[in-house]
């Protein structure tokens, strides 16, 4: 058996406490508790602790991290940028090199968990799909990776991508995407039938990027959780971005969250810093569950980003006007608890019983963390430092 202490910590709340681990996990928590005799003692020097950062939305496949700078290249249609994405990327290092490069970035800056969606169609197979799967087993037991099948390019309009979706959720994905049934394919039922039937044919996840805008958006976003309910998928759709809930009315809003959270569709933001987005504390105040993700860093779509999902929290409360600490506390955990719910992750929280799987930041209480995203972080993964140097700073992850 393995025992430790951390000791002069800090919860969000701002009051100091020692945390216990035995075997990577968490048997005490509190002011007065103490180790078994014996017990390594570690020092945590007032710093604040948080969860492990859990990433809902990212796209491995996609970014240049870990490649040269890419100058972003402006278009005029959807079509256009993905002949430039393909361009780009055709000129990259291999996927499974970049996507260990994401990965590398994010776990150093406190990542445990992530979605990734992967592009798959009837041109590319399940390539970038398998180069990814070969990402995710390198950090198996490091980052808990989650892959969606994701048909950038349509699915209706996209002769053989029905097939490739159905094929990729065999081959290993747990999720199948889908993205703009109206907007982009033109056939909103045609699309939903291939997605939600493949999903309960073969028991996967649903995540559906939806940028359609104003009413029809809201109209999609209602079709999608009568599917969801008549199917009982409820706690296994996500639609991602969800634009329009930021372009309609409050009473719109509010109508469309409640069949949203009588559905139990989730709903991921990355609160994008270029167009509306959803009313994070509306839908949760209505019971819909909310959470945060990247989406795409340093790719064709865009130049910004990093992979850091306490920076996202930031990004999120910032843009959503939360300023108490009770609602950066919101912030902090649509980057912590609810994409792991939303991803399934077990035995995760700083908690009795769960993995001592923790990030320890320079800040009074967690509020000022979101607030202040410190740089510094010490990063330990079942009780252990990640820079593989017992217990030192982890700014760094490398493999």
């Amino acid at each position: 058996m393995t025992d430790r202490i951390f000791i002069n910590a800090v919860d969000a709340g701002g009051q100091s406490i020692n945390l216990v681990v035995r075997d990577g996990r968490f048997t005490a928590i509190g002011a007065d508790c103490a180790a078994a005799p014996g017990a390594e003692t570690i020092d945590l020097d007032g710093r604040v602790v948080l969860p492990g950062f859990v990433d809902g939305h990212i796209h491995l496949d996609k970014s240049f991290v870990g490649d040269r700078w890419v100058p972003h290249e402006s278009v005029d249609t959807l079509r256009e940028r993905l002949a430039v994405e393909k361009r780009q990327l055709a000129a990259a290092p291999p996927i499974v090199e970049r996507a260990n490069a994401l990965i590398a970035q994010a776990a150093a800056f406190g990542t445990v968990a992530m979605r990734s969606h992967v592009d798959v169609d009837a041109t590319t197979g399940l390539s970038n799909l398998q180069a990814v799967m070969a990402a995710r087993e390198q950090w198996r037991g490091i980052v808990d990776i989650e892959l969606v099948a994701f048909p950038q390019a349509g699915v209706v309009t996209c002769p053989g991508t029905a097939e490739i979706l159905d094929a990729a959720v065999r081959e290993g994905a747990d999720v199948v995407g889908g993205i703009d049934p109206t907007t982009l394919d033109g056939d909103a039922d045609g699309q939903l039938d291939i997605v939600f039937g493949i999903a309960e044919k073969r028991g996967a996840k649903i995540d559906i990027h939806l940028h359609e805008p104003g009413e029809t958006g809201i109209a999609q976003l209602l079709r999608i959780a009568a599917r969801t309910r008549a199917a009982g998928l409820g706690g296994r759709v996500n639609v991602s971005h969800a634009y329009a809930l930021g372009q309609v009315s409050e009473d719109d809003v509010q109508r469309t969250a409640a069949a949203l959270a009588e559905a139990g569709v989730s709903i991921l933001t990355n609160a994008p810093g270029d167009c509306a987005f959803p009313p994070v504390q509306a839908l949760r105040d209505a019971g819909v569950h909310v959470f945060a993700g990247n989406d795409n860093i340093r790719d064709a779509w865009w130049p910004y980003g990093n992979g850091d999902m306490l920076q996202r929290a930031m990004m999120v409360g910032y843009r959503s006007g939360f300023y108490t600490d009770e609602a950066l506390g919101i912030a902090l955990d649509m980057a912590t608890h609810a994409g792991a719910r939303v991803i399934g992750k077990d035995n995760y929280g700083i908690a009795v019983g769960c993995d001592a799987t923790f990030v320890a930041v320079r800040a009074p209480n967690a509020a000022a963390a979101v607030a202040g995203v410190p740089a510094e972080r010490w990063v330990f993964r079942r009780g252990e430092s990640d820079t593989g140097a017992p217990f030192a700073p982890a700014l760094r992850f490398t493999r």
